[in-house]
């Protein structure tokens, strides 16, 4: 079926303006993916929700293709799996296995290797899985690839860092400043904040959505505010959506400064660092006089 026809079948989104909604059955899972690759459409996210009383598991992929965007979900009864999207989207393979580690949902895709579970969880039990285990475990051993020889030296940098970046933890293997390798071992951002959300008051969580990522409080914030509104059916009065646009617009006007400061900074230009750090400040000093 063309994706034209596809499309006269989707719904609005609830929550994500714009955005519209196809369900779709699992048979024509790989059909509506396909026509939506073939349309040139890019996959943004992959996710998977555990099946729960009298329901199935669903799996949703999110698309955008120009200026327009949207999701397709589709149930996953229990003991199967779904089709794979990684022969479509190459990219959908980490996002399948970050899918499976969080809740169980398997896909068809070869590639079963671990991508969040780092030990901190039963295996049998994924942490957002209806039932979660009420102890956790210790970080399994993890073997990182050694580099032997006169002068090398093993560098362990994070997962926790000094700034606000993302945690992530690196193995440099350097002879003086040569880099002979570096491995990387991701997936430390994923700490049970999904879950957590479920545990507060609608009207507290709006503190946790502004702190799942320190640099992006205001996208955090809009993203928790327009699943409420999509819940309710609130609707958005004109003045609050161009309040939000703007500090939106200040938030990332101010990442990019603090971005080019640190690449500066990175190269050894800390004056380069200095000056876009005084921009920066001056910017959010005036948003908050404002």
């Amino acid at each position: 079926m063309p994706l034209r026809r596809w499309l006269e079948q989707a719904q609005p989104l609830p929550g994500a303006p714009a955005q519209a909604l196809l369900r779709v059955r699992r048979e024509d899972w790989l059909s509506v993916t396909g026509a939506v690759a073939a349309a040139g459409a890019r996959l943004l996210a992959l996710w998977t929700t555990p099946a729960g009383p009298g329901r199935d598991a669903l799996v949703r992929a999110s698309f955008i293709a120009d200026t327009s965007a949207g999701v397709v979900e589709t149930g996953v009864p229990a003991g199967s799996a779904y089709a794979s999207l990684h022969e479509l989207f190459p990219s959908a393979t980490r996002m399948q296995r970050a899918a499976f580690d969080l809740t169980g949902v398997r896909s068809t895709d070869g590639d079963e290797r671990p991508w969040l579970a780092h030990g901190h969880w039963r295996p049998d039990v994924p942490p957002l899985a209806p039932a979660p285990p009420l102890e956790t475990a210790g970080p399994a051993p993890y073997e990182f690839v050694a580099v032997a020889g006169d002068g090398v030296h093993e560098i362990a940098v994070g997962p926790v860092h000094a700034g606000i970046i993302e945690p992530g933890h690196f193995r440099f293997s350097v002879v003086g400043e040569k880099v002979l390798k570096l491995e990387e071992r991701l997936g430390y951002v994923h700490k049970g904040i999904e879950r957590r959300f479920t545990e507060l008051p609608i009207l507290d969580a709006h503190r946790l959505a502004a702190r799942v990522s320190g640099d992006s409080a205001v996208a955090f914030s809009w993203a928790y505010c327009q699943a409420l509104e999509g819940a309710s059916g609130a609707a958005v009065p004109p003045r609050a959506a161009w309040l939000r646009a703007l500090y939106l617009e200040i938030e990332r006007a101010a990442n990019h400064l603090g971005d080019l400061g640190a690449l500066g900074n990175d190269a050894g230009f800390a004056f380069g660092l200095a000056q876009f750090s005084r921009l920066k400040e001056g910017l959010l000093r005036s948003t908050a006089a404002a």
